[in-house]
């Protein structure tokens, strides 16, 4: 089912599954894009129209009003389960408190006479979250994508989600919601959602930024619509690498590898290591584990296709391994995972010791799970406070200060061939010369 590569039988072999890896979920689709570009335009055109007909094409359901009303979200928190209700309340406090560290002032520079500099602050002031439905709704997305927002400040929040069969939404997905605080709730999915958030309807309005997961249409659609309003990334298929030694523990390590195989047979999940010894019993582990779960065959072709296990020479390759790969979810289990810390260069979230499993981070630490995928963790960061606020530079000088560096603005200027910016500085000064 997994295949176990030793680094020092065989160098090939391991470059190519790192490639294999990294280029797994390369989002070419041709027919999927024209497709996805059609729906785009059609809602752009159409808006509410378009919407209703493909959510009936694609979600079998005719709908006569998109909006989720106050009265279905009070019934569904109602009829939620009252210790899920409990455990969603209890993370997204813990999401919360994480993510109010993460705030950032506004500041002002006035160190130097008759200057002064700054960065102003702001949140953005509508967001649109996709949430994905299907058989398995999930309320844990909503948190992680809302709470950000709400502590950022965003002004309005609006959330899509396809409807199910008889036309209603989740009642865990809307019982999240609600903790969430968000503002609107529409039912519509797929590449039809993210377009209406994106160019709004007569319905659901446009919003400035996009977030959230979804399959392959979605993630298409929010590269297209990439411009007409911002996104936060486009996510592809989930992962982990365990980094670990002689110390771990194979039923741990098998255990933490299968919770990502069974997202998707694109999922990828790998145990670098620098104990034989350990990559055996995980792979024994893994099989004897793979039998009880009820997505076995979906783990089987994911392990199979993007599993693998790698035996290191020692720990400085299977470190230069991990960063090569950036993996998304990170879990060290190694004798003093603190120490491997600072070694780390790219990963989206690095989960410590034989105790911290990566749905903890999914659930309820209060870190957010959306997370850097495709290796893009050498660049891209977890969805944070951040990306809900924008900045706005402040600059003032007064006359004596331009006037003091007036022909150093000028020379560069005119370098550049921009006479008008030359002038605009230089006029200014026309009347003492």
């Amino acid at each position: 089912m997994i295949k176990i590569i030793n680094t020092k039988d065989d160098s090939d072999s391991i470059r190519e599954e790192v490639e294999l890896l990294l280029n797994r979920s390369q989002l070419e689709f041709g027919e999927v894009n024209r497709s996805v570009e059609e729906i785009i335009t059609n809602i752009r055109d159409n808006k509410d129209k378009a919407l209703l007909e493909y959510t009936e094409k694609f979600d079998g359901v005719k709908l006569e009003n998109i909006q989720v009303t106050e009265e279905e979200i009070e019934r569904a928190y109602n009829n939620t389960d009252k210790e899920l209700i409990e455990a969603l309340e209890e993370a997204e406090k813990n999401i919360r408190e994480f993510h109010q560290k993460q705030m950032t002032n506004s500041w002002i520079d006035n160190s130097k006479k008759g200057i002064i500099l700054g960065q102003l602050y702001n949140p953005i002031e509508k967001v649109g979250i996709y949430v994905p439905g299907g058989t398995a709704p999930l309320p844990s997305t909503v948190l992680m994508n809302a709470v950000p927002a709400k502590v950022a400040g965003v002004e309005e929040i609006i959330m899509v989600t396809p409807p199910s069969k008889d036309g209603g939404v989740s009642d865990n997905i809307l019982a999240a919601a609600k903790i969430a605080g968000i503002d609107k709730i529409y039912k519509a999915g797929g590449a039809q959602g993210i377009a209406a958030l994106a160019f709004g309807t007569e319905t659901i309005p446009k919003v400035y930024k996009i977030v959230g997961p979804g399959n392959i249409y979605v993630a298409i659609a929010k590269r297209i619509v990439y411009g007409f309003v911002d996104i936060d990334m486009i996510a592809g298929p989930s992962e982990i690498l365990v980094l670990a030694d002689e110390t771990a523990n194979p039923k741990y390590v098998a255990a933490d590898m299968l919770s990502q195989a069974e997202h998707d047979k694109l999922a990828s999940s790998i145990l670098v290591t620098t104990s034989e010894e350990l990559a055996e019993k995980t792979k024994k582990e893994i099989e004897i584990q793979a039998k009880s779960l009820n997505r076995e065959d979906i783990v089987k072709e994911s392990l199979d296709k993007f599993g693998a296990i790698i035996v290191a020479k020692d720990m400085d390759e299977a470190i230069y391994y991990t960063n090569e790969i950036a993996p998304e979810h990170l879990e060290i289990m190694v004798k003093n995972p603190f120490e491997m810390i600072s070694s780390i260069k790219n990963a989206g979230a690095i989960f410590l010791g034989e105790y911290s499993p990566e749905p903890l981070g999914d659930y309820f630490a209060g870190t957010n799970h959306t997370l850097p995928t495709s290796s893009t963790a050498k660049f891209y960061s977890p969805l944070s406070v951040d990306d809900f606020v924008k900045k706005s530079s402040i600059i003032y000088y007064n006359r004596e200060n331009l006037e003091k560096n007036k022909e150093k603005i000028i020379a560069i200027a005119e370098t550049e061939g921009l006479e008008a910016h030359a002038n605009s500085v230089r006029v200014r000064f026309k009347d003492a010369e």
